[in-house]
């Protein structure tokens, strides 16, 4: 019995997509998982990639547009719960069991992901003090769902129709669902790849944080303490910890620079911006 659909949107993600869906799909049996790859306005080979691992549907939209291949795959799976994950990170098939055993049993809505590893292994010294510090933050703390990948139940997927046509899909998600409805799984994680350095750090950052501010007020069911309130929690954490004080400036460097930026660029069109420094390295 198929027991969860995965959803991979993928644009121009020859060099990464084979690999996910290899490491997904690797100890699962026939037809535990639908998996559904959307290759979206692609110029590259994305969908003779996903075509080549088995059990894989691959669907092409001409649109270059996450939010359409999310609601092209939707049109699409026929399995609930449904998984959404990034073409870009590392989750291993033991990490999708978990995810669809804790969403499979009769329960109110619910949404859930592995809890998120970054992988600064490759980033500059700056890069890795500033995710040290990130690790704190209320963001982490607070039933972090979503940046790469987010399941829902039944129940959970009704809370919305399609994806409205947001940049921050996993922000929207996640705000569909009060803390105590989302699940971080124990024992289970996901691996993201930080940025090389400070700079790709930023402008990736700052893609992040105009998508999360232009979600409308009205789809945000869960709300969030004022900003003050939420630094200053952070500054005790690490206060109370000598050992990363001097990780601090490399955070607060990367924090301030993503915000003034987000502001100054706030009238102009939102890009993906996303940082390839990962795809030129698998290419290679």
């Amino acid at each position: 019995m198929t027991r969860m659909s995965v959803i991979v949107p993928a644009h121009d993600e020859g060099a990464l997509v084979r690999t996910t869906l290899e490491r997904m799909l690797a100890e699962a049996a026939p037809g535990e998982f639908e998996v559904v790859v959307v290759a979206n306005g692609c110029s590259d080979d994305t969908a003779a990639q996903a075509r080549a691992v088995p059990g894989v549907e691959v669907v092409e939209i001409d649109r270059a547009s996450k939010i359409a291949a999310l609601n092209a795959g939707d049109a699409v799976a026929t399995v609930l719960p449904r998984a959404y994950v990034d073409s870009d990170v590392a989750i291993d098939t033991a990490a999708l069991r978990a995810l669809a055993d804790a969403l499979s049993s009769p329960s109110p809505a619910r949404a859930a992901a592995p809890a998120l590893r970054i992988d600064s292994s490759r980033s500059s010294a700056a890069v890795r003090a500033y995710y040290r510090i990130w690790a704190l933050s209320d963001y982490r703390a607070s039933g972090h769902i979503g940046s790469g990948v987010y399941a829902v139940n039944a129940e959970g997927r009704a809370r919305w129709e399609a994806f409205p046509d947001v940049i921050a899909d996993d922000r929207f998600v996640q705000q569909r669902f009060l803390p105590d409805e989302r699940l971080t799984l124990p024992g289970h994680s996901f691996t993201v790849a930080a940025s090389r350095d400070m700079g790709s750090h930023i402008r990736r950052g700052v893609r992040i944080e105009r998508g999360n501010r232009a979600l409308p007020a009205q789809v945000q069911l869960a709300g969030q303490d004022p900003a003050a309130v939420r630094y200053a929690r952070l500054l005790r954490r690490v206060g109370a910890r000598p050992s990363l004080w001097p990780s601090l400036p490399a955070y607060v460097y990367g924090f301030g620079m993503v915000q003034l930026k987000a502001r100054a660029e706030r009238r102009s069109p939102v890009s993906w911006a996303r940082d390839d420094s990962l795809r030129s390295a698998a290419r290679a």
